[in-house]
Formats: C-alpha cells, structure tokens, sequence
C-alpha cells in the first residue's frame, strides 16, 4: 500500500487544506519531520524483529520450529494490516490521525515487548530464569499483536502523507523527496540490524545477568517514540487532506455485485456475457469495470508469487537459527548469528544500481527480450537457488554436530582420574583401556536404561534415564560418580565448561563473578556458561589454604569441556602444566561468512522480482488503482509467511537440510507455472484502455476521470520506473 496516496480515488479532485507551509531549498519544511519519523520507525521495526526469533528460542524456550511459526505468523500479520490502515484513512480518519493513532498502539506494543524480556520481573528466586513464563509468554505476545497492529496501519499512510505536502509545481523536489525517503527506509534498516544483536549480545539484570533481550528491545522502543514525538511536532505545516473514500473498497464492492449477478442470472435463459465481470453493469459504469478487469488480469499472476515470500523472508528466521550453529569469529570481530541480516540490505545498495546500470544494459544489447515477467521468473529461480546453498550449507554443519542420543538410546564415556591406565569393561561391550588422566575416545551408545561396569576389577550398576549422557568417573577403585552431560549445543554459542576435582582436598574455581566450588575430591561441578567467539577464559583455582593458581582456556562458539584437576596437581608457576581440558562437544566448524553465499544469490533474486514486479504492477494497472494491486502485492507477502508456518509446524523432515530442498523445489515448480502463465500473458495498455471507454461516456464524466493522470501522478510513476528508488520491498 506504500503508493496508495498517488493512486487514491482520482473521481474525486484532491482538495488539500490550504495554508502557507514554510520551505527550505524549495521544500516543505514538513518533509523533514517526515522523514526522521520513516528512519525511527523502520529502525524500531526491524531492531525488534532482527533478534525475534532468537527472543522465542533462549528466553521464552521455544525449540526452532515454533519459533520460526510465531515469527512468520508475527510477519504475515504486518502485511495483512495494512489494507486496514488504507481503509481507516480513506474512508475515517484521514492519513494523519491514522498515522498518530495506530503509531500510538505501535509504541505500546513495543513497550510491552521490551517489558516482556525483563527476567528479573517473575524471578522470585533470582536463579536467572523466571519463574512464570506464562506471564512473558503472553506479555510478548500483545505486544507483537499491537506492533503488527501499528507497523502495518501505518504502511500505507506515512508515504501517502509526504506526498500530500507538495504543491503542483514542485514535481522535482517530490521525486527528490521519494529518493530521500526510501533512502531513510534503508538507512533504519541497515543501522537496527547492526546495533540490535550487539545490545542483546549484552548481559543485563538486576538480580542475575542474562542476554540483555529487554535493552535490544527497549532502544527501538524508544525510538518509536522519537518517531511519534518528531511527527506531531510537525502538525502545524502539514498540508492535509480529508478523507474521500477507499478505491479498495469501490473495486471490492464491484467484483462482489458482479458475482451475485451472475450467480442470480445462472440460468441457461440469460445471454452469456463476454466476460464475468461485465455482469457488474447494471450497478457500475464501463470505465470501472474495464478497469476492474485490468487488475484482476494483474492480480492473477500474483497466484505464484507467496512462494516467493515464502523463501525470502526465512532470512530471518532460519537462517538466523542456522547462524547460531556456526562460527562467528571475524578477526577482531564477534558477529552475532542475527547479525547475518545485515547482508541483505547491504547487498541490495550495491546490487540495485549494478542491476539498473550494467546487467540490463548487457542483456538489451545482446538482443535478448528480458521482460518483465521474465526477469520475476529469473527472480524466483535465484531465490530457490539460495535455498540449494543453504541446504548444502546446512549437509556441513550437520557434519561437524554431535550425534545426541534418541528417545531411546543413551550415550556414555569414561573419565579415568588416575595416571595409569584402567580397564573397562561394559557389559554388552568390547573390553577397553581408558588412559591415565584421560577419557574414552567417544561416547558409547547404548539401547539400555542400566549398565554394568567393571573398572579396575570391580563391578557396578548405574541406571540412566533414555536420552541423556554421561560421564562416568572411574579409577583403581573402581566407579566413583556419575556425571549428567549436556544433550544440546550450548545456547547463542556459548561453551558450556564444567571441573572434575581430582585433587585430595577442596577446591573452588571462579571467572569473574561466577563461583563453582568449592568442588570436593574425586567430585564434578555443574555447568559454567562462558562467552563465545575468540575468547579466553581465565579461570582462578583456589584451594582451602589459600594458595591460587590462574588457568586459561582459549574457546569458540557453541563447545563444551571438562576440565581435569589431575591428583598430581600441585600450586606454584607451573600449576597448569598437568590440567587437562576434555573436549565433550566440538565448536562450531563451520563459519558464518559461507553464509554470504545464499544471502548474495537471495538478494539478487529480490532485486530482479521485488522491483521488477512492483515496476511491472503499475505500469499495468489502471491510474487510480494502483493502491489495489499494492494491497494484492502485499497480501502475497502474507501468504508466503502463513506458507512457512504451514510447513514448519506440519512438517515431519527430520534434517533441516531436507525441508530447504523441499522449499527450493515448490518454488522452481511454482516459478515453472508462473513462467507458462507469463508466456500467455497479452502486455496492457490502461491509458489506451481507459481512453476507449471514456469516449463512451458524458463529457463531464470524461473530464472527471481524466483527473486521473495528472501531472503529478505521471512525475511519481516516472520517477519509481526510471531510479527504482524502492531499493526493498520487505522495508516499505
């Protein structure tokens, strides 16, 4: 709906309330207001929704499928809402209440959602995890519902709006200020996506320190009340406009007549018409129909296109899932998995021009046909393509993961705590020899509750619940304890490290804050979560006379490690020479940079659909109805996120790998029909069209409907096919 405000109901001439706005350089001083509202407003959107799906995932608990139906559903409802906001502000309250009301809502939601991630709220014992989900859970999501509610009313208004300010004769400075304001769009987009992730890479809490969810929240919440505090502050120079009806509505109100028509004239006594629609001409003139037809002609191509969307906007969702499972060192650089976004809109600075200036250039000179619809096919291709780089991509990570116990299978290894080598025996089992101050090579996997082991001549019984690890601590003695293992990779790619004390006195062990210990001989501790990235750990070891000894530990992203205190062990300036560090689960392998490859092949395939068939749209639709195939285009969106929802929660492949493939080849069939209904397709002229039945009709109704094409209508639609300014789709 971004270009509704040009293409409202021209039946009826605009009338603007005059007054005198103040200019700079030949611009209304109210732009400005304008567009600092735009950039707060995206950079809230899209701060909140870069780190949402990590937000479901680590602090409300979601596995990755849920996560990724919520976040979708969360999408799919921003593009649903705009049709609403268009009809609030034609038919109701005019585009500028629309846009402080529901941007009032908007701020609320985000409110409400930066409220939501405060751990501390529910954490009565201050163990660092609320202790009533529920109340977050439903916090979160009114929030998400007002911000759907607000993000979306105001799409279609906030553009309309700006244009409402100039003048006839300012046709320039307009398509300046269109160029300025989806460079603002981008500019939000590009800056939230970068700074968001590294608040929530943060840790913050009153009682216990957490990812600090509430200050990656809070910044674009306030923001978005930047943005409202910025755009009343402009009210007294705004040129507005009343409301003069929806042509959505209109065009809604005609396709419904003429299908009761005809379903009340089914009989085979009623002439057939040439075509359904005309069985709308006893309640609406020809012009109207014709233009009716015209859309729908359009409006059916869009039939294929959710596929699309279906694809695109998993940027977000899994492959931000699947950046936690990677490596993110960059150097000097940590990048967080959420960060990854930040490609897309990059790639698309550089690729839009690139595009616009040398690929098309190339391709017309070497005589080749590139329409249009032709480059959306191509478009759809290179979409499904990135998904065959994410799936490849995906075959390596599951590589480099550990293979974690079934429903009904437990694993076990051996730590032996003393120098020498001990025997093991487990029953079932081939006999083997676990090193002095060592573990088993591996875990051992067993379809059995109990085992029975012998270690060092002497046997015992353990019982263990069915998918679960273990460690077990054996010496000459024989078994001595039992360690619960992690079964998942360590949350957000932190290392999860933990001590076995076979020392023969009290240890405690601490870095920073956090304190393990004391640990007493021939004992483990639980789980210590540590930063990722390059990161040193540098532990202090601290027995009961006093004595220190300081242990660094070099970790990545997302392993886990038991650290030894061997009984050998001894204070002084090589008290680290005999500590073992024990790999249980592998870093992360594979790094986030292979990530750059889907995202290049995802971007390029937005720029040649997204702005080709917006390009495409318009041009083939009628002048006042270009609001409708707008709200066509963007409820395509939203059914490409109830498509990924679908198949997320009714989807039964076990490798994620399998479901990018799946998507892949929906979209190369998909884009295969949409190319043969491309092929068939017979390219419009609506001015032609609309001439033709204008002729028809009364001089005075010609002259009205010509209001249609005026000369600022034309500057817009000239300005948006030649500069394409709209460099994203997703971020209108």
């Amino acid at each position: 709906m971004t270009f509704h405000f040009i293409f409202a109901d021209k039946e009826e001439q605009r009338t603007k309330k005059t007054k005198n706005s103040p200019s700079c350089l030949g611009y209304p001083v109210s732009i400005f207001f304008i567009v600092v509202n735009e950039f707060c407003e995206r950079f809230s959107y899209y701060g909140m929704k870069a780190v949402l799906v990590l937000y479901f995932k680590y602090f409300i608990g979601w596995d990755n499928d849920l996560s990724t139906t919520i976040y979708h559903t969360f999408v799919a409802l921003c593009y649903l809402t705009p049709i609403l906001g268009a009809i609030i502000a034609d038919s109701w309250l005019g585009k500028f209440k629309t846009i402080v009301y529901l941007s009032i809502v908007y701020t609320i939601g985000q409110v409400i959602m930066a409220i939501s991630a405060i751990h501390d709220i529910t954490d009565t014992n201050r163990d660092g995890t609320p202790d009533n989900m529920t109340f977050h859970t439903a916090m979160s999501m009114l929030g998400l519902m007002l911000i759907a509610l607000g993000t979306g009313g105001i799409k279609p208004c906030v553009a309309a709006f700006g244009g409402d300010q100039f003048e006839e004769h300012q046709e320039k400075q307009r398509s300046t200020f269109f160029s300025i304001f989806y460079l603002s769009i981008n500019a939000g987009s590009l800056l939230s996506t970068l700074i968001t992730p590294i608040l929530r890479a943060q840790e913050c809490g009153i009682y216990s320190k957490q990812s600090c969810f509430p200050l990656a929240f809070g910044v674009p919440a306030a923001l978005m009340v930047v943005a409202l505090i910025v755009f009343i502050a402009g009210h007294s120079m705004y040129i507005m406009e009343s409301p003069k009806g929806n042509i959505l509505l209109r065009v809604m109100k005609c396709i419904g007549f003429a299908i009761k028509n005809r379903f009340n004239h089914r009989s085979q006594q009623h002439p057939k018409r040439e075509h359904w629609m005309d069985w709308a001409e006893e309640k609406y003139d020809k012009l109207l129909i014709a233009q009716v037809k015209m859309v729908l002609k359009v409006l059916f191509l869009y039939i294929p296109l959710p596929m699309f969307w279906a694809l695109f906007d998993q940027q977000g969702s899994r492959w931000t899932l699947q950046a936690t499972t990677m490596d993110g060192n960059f150097g000097a650089f940590i990048i967080q998995p959420d960060q990854m976004q930040i490609v897309n809109p990059i790639l698309i600075v550089i690729m839009v021009p690139i595009m616009d200036s040398a690929v098309y250039p190339l391709i017309k000179k070497c005589h080749i046909n590139f329409t249009p619809l032709r480059r959306m096919t191509v478009g759809m291709l290179l979409a499904a393509l990135a998904f065959v780089a994410a799936a490849l991509l995906q075959i390596q990570i599951d590589q480099t993961m550990p293979n974690f116990p079934s429903s009904s299978q437990i694993q076990v290894k051996f730590l032996n705590l003393e120098n020498t080598s001990v025997p093991v025996e487990v029953e079932g089992q081939e006999p083997f020899a676990v090193p002095g101050f060592d573990s088993s090579n591996d875990y051992m996997t067993l379809d059995t509750e109990n085992i029975t082991v012998s270690a060092g001549g002497k046997n015992a019984t353990a019982y263990f619940q069915k998918s679960t690890r273990h460690t077990v601590l054996i010496n000459t003695d024989g078994m001595l304890q039992t360690l619960n293992d992690i079964t998942e990779k360590p949350n957000q790619g932190m290392n999860a490290i933990r001590f076995v004390n076979g020392f023969r006195s009290h240890l405690n062990f601490t870095i920073k804050s956090d304190n393990l210990g004391p640990i007493a001989p021939l004992q483990g501790s639980g789980y210590l979560s540590v930063p990722h990235g390059k990161y040193v750990a540098n532990f202090t070891i601290v027995n009961e006379e006093g004595q220190t000894c300081h242990y660094i530990l070099q970790l990545g992203f997302g392993s886990s490690y038991t650290v030894l205190i061997p009984s050998t062990f001894s204070f002084g300036e090589s008290c680290t020479e005999n500590i073992k560090a024990i790999q249980d689960i592998e870093p992360n392998g594979i790094h986030m940079a292979w990530q750059v490859i889907q995202y290049f092949l995802m971007t390029c395939g937005e720029v040649v659909f997204s702005v080709t068939g917006l390009d495409f749209s318009y041009a083939q639709a009628p002048s006042n109805m270009k609001s409708v195939l707008q709200a066509g285009w963007l409820l395509t969106v939203a059914v490409g996120n109830i498509i990924v929802l679908i198949v997320a929660e009714a989807g039964s492949l076990p490798d994620q790998w399998a479901e990018y493939v799946l998507f892949a080849s929906l979209l190369v069939a998909v884009s295969i029909i949409f190319a043969v209904m491309a092929y068939f397709y017979t390219y419009m002229d609506p001015m032609e069209i609309e001439a033709k039945f204008m002729d028809l009709e009364p001089e005075e109704k010609k002259r009205k409907e010509l209001g249609m094409t005026t000369k600022d209508n034309l500057a817009y639609v000239n300005n948006e096919t030649s500069n394409n300014t709209d460099d994203k789709q997703t971020k209108i």
